[in-house]
């Protein structure tokens, strides 16, 4: 019992030193951080176009590629991945950075081979793409269902548990309050700006993270004795109270080495090439949140250049989350890397292990007056750009697959109110899922987040790579396909959540297929399995004509579309007949409020800013205009000089990250 004693001790030492350390000076930059984000967001959503649906969802298309090289990234890295990536940096050691990297070549994908193909289909939505590429409305009602519920239980919840659990280490303050305060100034700027004022404060809050994390990245080299300081000490890192007879105390003997062995490693290497290279594809080419960036780019070069940007970003958070993870515990081994399940209950609530609290437990400790503000700010700010891309584009998912097929007639104002409605429901879902997260293993939240992933997203992986590249492939074998691949992935995912992982000194009780299939090779194997089926039930079904296929395939992106759709009603009037909605609307209000003939009352004008509506009379288009607009709207042409320097980046980025493989494999 003696040796209990120094950990029962820091636990009310740690909470007490986090109030008084975090000081005045802290307060006031948080404070003044706050005051400049809501600035930004609200000058931006007066600057931009928030009375259309391709203005509020898409930034009126008009984003340059710096603005969505950095909204790419700060997209992606919420606060999860800073608590989930350093705490299994912490518990494992650098091959879980592999995740990042891997992402640089599925980004170039993503602007070379996927987004020509979307621009050119003249598309909001991934669903929507998919109903245009194979006709019928199956397809697109499962996707867009699906990205939802992923959305909901995998992005929103994790993401939110993470942010309250800094700011509750950070700050002492209640777990709800600090996530409802949060979650009112997110929905604010997200609700009343659109798409450009999440694309601006991305912006600035990807610059605060990576400039917060570098600082915190050198404070903690410089405490352990830089590089081999760090490999040294965490190799030494093991907590005073241990489990006999067991070895889960011990770092990892391959703990500074990306590629694993392929049965034993935590992290197998094929996995991590080929599984995650699934997984990636998923994340970057299909999925709603990160696509609608690169759409808003004002042309093909721009959309480039952010993947481009974005990819060079990506490089980063092995250096300033993985590591520092790393060094946390090497500090920290007795609160970081405890084993003991009392003790861990003790230090953060979790017996599984307290790798979670490797990033805050840093910042804590380390961070200058003043610095430790900053970081609670750069926290916040992960959250709320990851919470602001995912309401965003859930909303967008939600109006124009779902919505506009029950109210076929739905004006462009039904629209926009229905998509802000939308995000205060998934909002209110987030805080009632909070308890559910508090109480799941939450020792283990990237394996969580990511096993999730891995068996839900890599049918869609499938069938959007056979969508773009194989002209054959028709709506049967893509709907039965999908179905197939999410009957395998569902049953892995509840057999995972019947048996749950031993703990540290238990035997291995589980079947063979969750015991010796890593998740990275089941997302694998399903993405194969799902691609024979989806080929095999098209080529016994007859072909889509190949003119109905002009402009939605890789082959034949260069063809404008004839005017036969595949579609059965027109859901993509969100973008083609923009301007004739506009007028209808602008007339129902004009006749509705021509006995008030001057300016509406201030009441409604506040309201109709809050929901981007315009009370000025609109521009009508000429048949010629709405021609002109949609053939620049889906042009993938590109200017010569432009296209050579994004080529030349893309091919110094890749050279870039093989050597980074090369040198840390």
């Amino acid at each position: 019992m003696s040796q209990q004693t120094p950990t029962t001790t820091e636990l009310p030492m740690l909470l007490g030193d986090t109030k008084a350390a975090f000081g005045v000076t802290d307060f006031i930059v948080v404070v003044c951080y706050f005051a400049f984000v809501l600035t930004v967001g609200i000058w931006s959503s007066i600057r931009a176009s928030r009375s259309t649906v391709g203005g509020y969802f898409l930034a009126g298309r008009s984003m340059t590629w710096w603005p969505i090289g950095a909204s790419l990234m700060s997209s992606n890295v919420g606060s999860g991945l800073f608590i989930g990536l350093a705490g299994t940096g912490a518990a494992g050691g650098l091959a879980v950075g592999g995740f990042e990297w891997n992402a640089t070549w599925t980004l170039l994908a993503l602007g070379w081979i996927f987004v020509p193909v979307y621009i050119a289909a003249g598309v909001v939505t991934m669903p929507e793409y998919l109903q245009k590429r194979f006709g019928g409305q199956r397809i697109q009602i499962y996707m867009s269902v699906l990205s939802l519920i992923l959305y909901m239980f995998t992005r929103i919840s994790t993401d939110i548990f993470s942010g309250a659990l800094f700011i509750q280490m950070s700050l002492g303050w209640n777990l709800y309050l600090s996530t409802v305060v949060l979650l009112a100034v997110t929905a604010v700027y997200t609700i009343a700006g659109g798409l450009t004022a999440v694309i601006y404060t991305d912006v600035l809050q990807t610059l605060i993270m990576v400039l917060g994390a570098f600082v915190l990245m050198f404070i903690g080299f410089e405490k352990v004795g830089w590089y081999e300081g760090l490999q040294e000490k965490y190799s030494t890192a093991t907590p005073k109270v241990i489990v006999p007879n067991t070895t889960c105390h011990l770092p990892r003997a391959d703990a500074f080495h990306l590629f694993r062995d392929p049965l034993t490693g935590d992290i197998p290497w094929p996995g991590l090439i080929f599984g995650l290279s699934v997984l990636a594809l998923w994340t970057w080419c299909t999925d709603q949140v990160i696509v609608q960036r690169s759409l808003s780019a004002k042309n093909l070069s721009h959309a480039k250049g952010g993947s481009v940007l974005g990819g060079y970003l990506k490089i980063l958070p092995m250096f300033f989350i993985v590591m520092p993870g790393m060094i946390s515990r090497a500090l920290y081994p007795d609160e970081v890397g405890c084993v003991d399940p009392d003790i861990c209950k003790r230090v953060c609530g979790a017996a599984v292990g307290c790798s979670n609290i490797a990033y805050p437990k840093l910042v804590i400790e380390l961070m200058p007056d003043g610095l430790r503000g900053l970081m609670i700010a750069v926290m916040m700010a992960a959250l709320m750009s990851s919470l602001t891309s995912i309401f965003n584009s859930s909303s967008t998912l939600f109006v124009i697959d779902i919505w506009q097929r029950i109210r076929r007639k739905a004006s462009e104002q039904e629209l926009m109110i229905v998509g802000r409605v939308i995000i205060l429901i998934l909002i209110v879902i987030s805080i009632l899922w909070i308890p559910i997260i508090q109480s799941a293993n939450s020792g283990q939240l990237f394996d969580y987040i990511q096993s999730i992933t891995s068996y839900l997203s890599p049918p869609i992986t499938a069938l959007f790579i056979l969508a773009i590249f194989c002209k054959r492939i028709n709506e049967p074998g893509a709907f039965w396909g999908l179905m197939f691949g999410l009957a395998v992935g569902l049953v892995r995912m509840i057999m995972e959540f019947i048996y749950s992982a031993p703990s540290c000194g238990e035997e291995d009780r589980r079947p063979a297929v969750l015991k010796d299939m890593h998740y990275l090779y089941f997302a694998f194997i399903l993405c194969v399995l799902t691609a024979i089926v989806i080929v095999l039930i098209s080529l016994c079904t007859p072909p889509i004509p190949e003119e109905k296929l002009a402009s939605l395939t890789w082959w034949t992106r260069h063809k404008k579309a004839p005017a036969i759709d595949l579609k059965d009603y027109k859901s993509g009037a969100a973008q083609t007949n923009l301007a004739n909605r506009e007028s209808d609307l602008v007339e129902g209000a004009d006749s509705g409020d021509k006995q008030e003939a001057g300016k509406p009352p201030c009441w409604k004008m506040l309201y109709l800013w809050f929901c981007g509506l315009s009370t000025g009379p609109k521009p009508t288009l000429s048949q010629e205009e709405k021609a002109a607009l949609e053939q620049k709207l889906t042009s993938i042409e590109e200017k010569h000089p432009w296209k050579t320097v994004c080529n030349v980046n893309a091919i110094l980025l890749l050279t870039i990250n093989v050597f980074l493989w090369a040198y840390f494999g």
